[in-house]
């Protein structure tokens, strides 16, 4: 039986991959690293059918344990601290956490001498300052990081890519764009603003909603199609290459703002919150996902209207579960 090991599971992406797993490849054994203290909220209806271990990935001796026990064909590591506004407040910790993890992992492998094909979940972030001569973004564009996130992600990135020229390890890097879906962090944009509405539709807030720059770009793509990918990716890629995946498209915050107003019958005034501005942002993102989709064939499957539905939905049913006796407006 095909063994994957998953870190941070009880993640958005992570609680994801491992339901897709779960539904898609019954073959497959699956163990899951979470710090003791993580919520199992996002894999509470799929605990039965997978092997949660707590491990801290700082800890290299905890890994090294996590390693022995799962014993993983395919590793899919996707734990980080990946909230843009708590690396401008925590530098220090995203830096050493976010390399230190990934170190760890690499580490372990080596001294236990397994070889696991290894994705590392990377990110859009990296490539920060880009011009508008440059896009859409591809795995060629310059790293121009702009937010301690990013700085953390291109050494994650360059890690991966030394370990696999001086020790072989058989890593394949993934820069996923935004991607967003039910489950997603309450602190994230499109989370954040779903949950204002739902809690402005049941009464529980005036009916304004704060928001900051709406005029960046992003592309988006939904958590179900990137999951996908990150299957496909360690089935299909080269190990030592990158991959860009993305829609192709960049659509403004505004965009997305107005699709979640428009689905909503509260009348709700938008009010910019200087306090949820950043020091400096990335104007626009939007990637090139040829190299990935001409290597997986990958395709998405979810479009952009119907990520933010269940988004909304996702949180409407959240809020409602916390407030039960809430009418709507």
């Amino acid at each position: 039986m095909t063994r994957v090991l998953i870190t941070g599971i009880t993640g958005m992406a992570g609680s994801h991959l491992a339901e897709y797993i779960v539904q898609k490849h019954q073959h497959v054994e699956i163990y899951g690293a979470k710090r003791w203290r993580a919520v199992n909220n996002n894999v509470s209806h799929i605990e039965d059918q997978i092997n949660l271990i707590d491990c801290d990935l700082t800890d290299a001796n905890g890994v090294i344990e996590l390693l022995k026990t799962a014993r993983p064909d395919f590793i899919f590591h996707l734990a980080a601290q990946s909230f843009v506004p708590d690396s401008w407040k925590h530098p220090q910790s995203t830096l050493s956490d976010n390399l230190m993890m990934q170190l760890n992992l690499f580490e372990a492998i080596r001294l236990l001498e397994i070889d696991p094909v290894i994705q590392v979940a990377l990110s859009s972030e990296e490539y920060g300052r880009v011009y508008p001569h440059e896009l859409p973004i591809n795995e060629k564009n310059t790293f121009r990081p702009l937010n301690p996130y990013a700085v953390s992600k291109v050494a994650q990135d360059m890690l991966a890519y030394q370990y696999f020229e001086s020790h072989k390890l058989r890593v394949i890097r993934t820069r996923a764009f935004n991607h967003e879906g039910p489950r997603r962090g309450e602190v994230f944009v499109t989370s954040n603003f779903a949950k204002q509405i739902a809690e402005i539709e049941i009464g529980k807030r005036p009916p304004i909603l704060n928001v900051g720059n709406l005029e960046t770009k992003r592309d988006w793509t939904d958590v179900r199609d990137v999951v996908r990918a990150y299957w496909l990716a360690v089935h299909n890629c080269k190990p030592g290459e990158d991959y860009v995946i993305a829609s192709g498209k960049a659509r403004a915050i505004r965009e997305m703002v107005d699709l979640m107003l428009s689905r909503s019958t509260a009348k709700i005034e938008v009010c910019t919150d200087p306090s949820r501005l950043r020091p400096s942002d990335v104007k626009i993102i939007e990637g090139d996902p040829r190299k990935f989709r001409q290597a997986t064939g990958w395709q998405q499957e979810y479009s952009f209207e119907q990520t933010i539905a269940d988004i909304l939905d996702y949180w409407r049913e959240q809020v409602r579960s916390q407030n039960p006796q809430s009418m709507p407006i």
